[in-house]
């Protein structure tokens, strides 16, 4: 597992800087709003005596200090040692846990509003996932994509709140696809005009679906990484080894739309009986260890959406109070109705197949694979950003993995995709000060996740809890 991961490490060194990296942010470059959700303006700091979380899955350690100045880290040692700045603000992080900002990679700004309808949501999500943790994150697709590119401007000149995004282009979809906003790319030429028109206005990765054929996608593939960009994919009418060896760079929702062993599975055709086929499918059965082999041999990394999907097993949690308080009152109503329908219909079986999917994504995490993780707030509805993001990070412990190893695949591992490695995705010197403090220790207590307080952006510490209010009731209309 260590050789897998040192490649990975060494292959993020060498790849250039990723296209939406953009200047680091100080206070004064703020507009006025953005600064009323600011609790630490301050440009030098240093927070004391936390527990460190620092995204490189060594484990935690206590009683540490992190001083940063100007948007960047410039020391991180024991706090016996380490002496403040003169003229730096004092946190004391006693009792707190410091990690790096997350990094998770597939969101999206648009929302259900229902009867294949999605709202985009460009004022109520980027704020939800900056108070979850979020400081970069990439779309995992779009469907009003000059809305997103615009958020993601606005967001770098300081007018509006939220991460660092990078934007996905429009779907790259066939014929058919299931949401009239998705496009339909028939031919190869059709796959490379659309790439290039969306790169050169500002689009940094692409996101194959369900309907796509093979041509098409490697015309898409070659099309992207002729311009320096990555593509991921939800897939079905293609297997992941077909993908993998068309030269696809991502995989979302784990294994779930992996179609690979669909009995008589046609090319190039969506087929019915996918998920009975992964029912039947063990961790350690040679035709999932020989896919995995394939995946990390063509270093195919692999997105975690578990939040998504995890209703649908029964049982399950419904979501926080804040994040229904987040949503228009109409809205909430339809997303409730819809989980406890699902809750009524989930079988023992349903919940056997979401521990099968953890497993599977378990086994390629131990092969060395690049698993990334996201939240996918589309769906149902009941998939809200930020405090998803703060989910995501407790079901990756559900899955088997330890906080420190759940927080490396939330940051670092994010960070590696993306070529950021150098920037982001750690808290070490040298390093932008994306950092989240959070109260109590969460490779004790995985509730800690859910009790950030403060969110550090470029060294901008933003207040989570004021961030969260500040869209109260916004969710599904703005």
């Amino acid at each position: 597992m260590t050789i897998h991961r040192n490649r990975w490490a060494a292959l993020a060194a060498a790849i250039l800087t990723f296209p939406g990296q953009a200047a680091a942010q100080s206070h004064a470059s703020l507009s006025q709003g953005v600064r009323d959700v600011v609790a630490v303006p301050e440009a030098a700091f240093a927070i004391t005596g936390v527990r460190l979380v620092d995204g490189t899955g060594s484990p935690a350690r206590n009683h540490m200090t992190v001083v940063v100045r100007d948007g960047h880290i410039v020391e991180v040692g024991p706090s016996a040692s380490v002496k403040l700045p003169p003229g730096s603000r004092e946190i004391d992080g006693r009792g707190h846990t410091l990690l790096p900002g997350l990094v998770m990679l597939h969101e999206h700004l648009f929302y259900p509003a229902g009867q294949l309808r999605y709202n985009t949501n460009q004022n109520s999500f980027p704020p939800l996932y900056l108070a979850g943790g979020v400081t970069t994150m990439r779309t995992g697709g779009s469907m009003e994509t000059y809305t997103d590119l615009r958020v993601a401007r606005e967001i770098e000149a300081g007018r509006t709140v939220g991460p660092h995004m990078d934007v996905t282009g429009p779907y790259l979809e066939g014929d058919g696809g299931f949401a009239w906003g998705l496009p339909a790319l028939k031919t190869p030429q059709e796959a490379r005009d659309h790439v290039n028109f969306w790169a050169d206005r500002g689009a940094t990765s692409f996101k194959a679906y369900n309907l796509i054929d093979r041509a098409t996608l490697k015309a898409g593939i070659d099309a992207a990484h002729a311009r320096g960009l990555k593509v991921t994919g939800h897939l079905c009418s293609i297997t992941y080894r077909e993908a993998a060896e068309l030269g696809i760079d991502d995989l979302e929702h784990g294994f779930y739309a992996a179609t690979d062993f669909v009995a008589g599975k046609l090319p190039d055709q969506c087929p019915r009986g996918a998920n009975q086929s992964l029912q039947d499918l063990t961790p350690d059965s040679p035709a999932f260890r020989s896919l995995v082999a394939t995946l990390t041999e063509h270093r195919v990394a692999l997105t975690s959406t578990l939040t998504v999907f995890e209703a649908s097993a029964g049982n399950r949690p419904p979501p926080p109070e804040g994040a229904q308080a987040a949503m228009l009152p109409e809205i909430r109503e339809m997303v409730m109705q819809r989980f406890e329908a699902r809750q009524h219909a989930a079988t023992p079986a349903s919940a056997v197949f979401l521990q099968k999917m953890m497993a599977l994504e378990k086994a390629f995490y131990d092969a060395g694979g690049l698993l990334l993780v996201g939240t996918d707030p589309t769906g149902a509805g009941d998939v809200v950003p930020g405090y998803a993001n703060q989910r995501a990070l407790q079901l990756l412990m559900e899955m088997g993995l330890s906080a420190e190893k759940a927080v490396e695949v939330a940051t670092r591992n994010g960070a590696v995709y993306l070529g950021r490695a150098g920037e982001i995705g750690t808290v070490e010197a040298g390093k932008r000060a994306d950092l989240v403090l959070l109260e109590g220790d969460p490779t004790s207590d995985p509730t800690a996740f859910n009790r950030m307080t403060l969110v550090f952006k470029d060294g901008v510490g933003y207040d989570s809890p004021k961030l969260f209010a500040s869209v109260r009731g916004w969710v599904g209309v703005r």
